[in-house]
């Protein structure tokens, strides 16, 4: 096998894609993790505390605020793969690779594949970084609603007239 017919090869299954796509896609994960760790971390210290003091509506802002986090760790990291993509060359402009990437990565495909030829499978990486971010997002999400769910009847109950002993049993 020559030379020649070696780079049409590795051109031809897409492998710079593969080897690049992995790396970033590593980086991406460890970006979400850790933002992910931080936002959770800080939401059930607050909640926890404005729970036993009783600041129901607090932990509503605090929860709300922490979605707002995670919104913005995604769209860091779709700004993330955008950057990547203009670095390598791989687009035209930024604005079109940051574009490209959120198409991509939420995996809503409203843009063409503009990826130049043996880079194409780059388009599924991405896409399977957004899956796995959004899926990792919502296991979070699932466990911070308990504590927001808590305040939001324990306040419902205040308004109710409740007995401060029956409200406070209600966990």
């Amino acid at each position: 096998m020559s030379i020649t017919n070696t780079l049409t090869l590795t051109s031809e299954l897409d492998l710079p894609a593969y080897l690049f796509g992995i790396a970033m896609l590593l980086i991406v994960m460890l970006v979400h993790g850790f933002a992910l760790l931080q936002i959770a971390k800080r939401y059930e210290v607050k909640s926890f505390l404005y729970l036993s003091e009783h600041k129901y509506s607090s932990v509503a802002f605090v929860f709300y605020v922490s979605v707002l986090c995670l919104f913005l760790t995604h769209i860091f990291e779709i700004i993330l793969w955008g950057i990547s993509l203009r670095v390598f060359n791989l687009l035209p402009n930024l604005g079109e690779s940051i574009l490209f990437s959120g198409s991509t990565y939420t995996a809503m495909g409203f843009m063409d594949d503009l990826l130049p030829s043996g880079w194409k499978m780059l388009a599924i990486i991405i896409a399977f970084s957004g899956m796995f971010s959004f899926a990792w997002t919502a296991s979070v999400m699932i466990s911070m609603t308990k504590n927001f769910r808590q305040a939001y009847t324990r306040l419902h109950m205040q308004k109710l007239k409740m007995a401060p002993e029956v409200i406070e049993r209600f966990k």
